[in-house]
């Protein structure tokens, strides 16, 4: 097993977000990558990217970690996410994090008077929206008057690789076509393979990259074996209430299994 991590370690691109988290905490280069995403705002620097950070508004709620994590010198803060799939709900996280990261500020005894500005960044392999845009950049606006913006602050952008559209600055556009696979003569692309080649060379990242994924393997493993235990109860229940003189739309409704599903099992 070690040795498959070992060649599972050593063939990440940036696109993946471990290898992406720690190739961005470099700050020179996470702030030539917010520039190119936002070639009208001026930036001076960036405070040390705080990479994977954990947010915990209170114990029992459910905690975020974030791939990177910074704030710049007027004090916006950018969180920068790489997603390698669609999981078809990152409209749902982005709301999610640009929450969790107001209630962690608001938390620290910030009024809500004095939130930060705060961009949440999503970096997508795949056109998430179908419209072959290459960056779709998303503010509270007014329905009824979209020239009235509502102000409070937030952004969420979605940078598409593997956009068709002519509507992003070359310099953005060589680094998606980057995440994407694509080498060019770039410069700033040139210093991201050069940082990932480096990151792969880095003993402590890789030992904790490997431990990571042991960790995501046991818990894909527990979760497939009481996945099938429950499958296995849930088969018989289904049996017995059939033996029992249930009719199917009955043992359907008992067991919130859809109707087919029932016919199959007893089929």
């Amino acid at each position: 097993m070690q040795e498959n991590l070992i060649k599972k370690w050593e063939s990440l691109t940036i696109s993946n977000n471990f290898l992406f988290g720690k190739v961005m905490s470099h700050p020179g280069l996470c702030q030539k990558l917010l520039e190119r995403i936002f070639p009208d705002m001026e930036i001076d620097h960036i405070e040390y990217p705080e990479l994977q950070k954990s947010i915990h508004v209170d114990y029992d709620a459910k905690g975020v970690r974030l791939d990177v994590y910074v704030k710049d010198d007027k004090n916006t803060v950018y969180n920068i996410e790489m997603q390698a799939i669609d999981t078809k709900e990152l409209p749902k996280r982005a709301r999610y994090y640009q929450s969790m990261i107001d209630l962690q500020l608001i938390d620290r005894g910030i009024d809500y008077q004095e939130l930060n500005q705060c961009y949440v960044i999503f970096i997508c392999q795949t056109d998430i929206f179908n419209k072959g845009r290459h960056k779709y950049t998303f503010r509270n606006l007014c329905v009824e008057d979209t020239s009235t913006e509502l102000s409070d602050q937030t952004c969420k952008v979605f940078l598409n690789a593997g956009g068709t559209i002519d509507d992003i600055s070359p310099k953005l556009k060589a680094v998606l076509d980057y995440v994407a696979g694509k080498l060019s003569d770039d410069p700033y692309v040139k210093e991201l393979d050069a940082a990932v080649a480096e990151a792969k060379h880095n003993r402590e990242w890789r030992r904790e990259y490997m431990t990571l994924e042991m960790k995501y393997k046991e818990k894909y493993n527990e979760g497939q074996k009481k996945g099938l235990e429950q499958g296995i109860t849930l088969t018989k229940t289904v049996f017995k209430l059939s033996r029992d003189g249930y009719t199917e739309k009955e043992i359907a409704a008992k067991t919130n299994l859809p109707v087919d599903q029932v016919k199959s099992i007893l089929e």
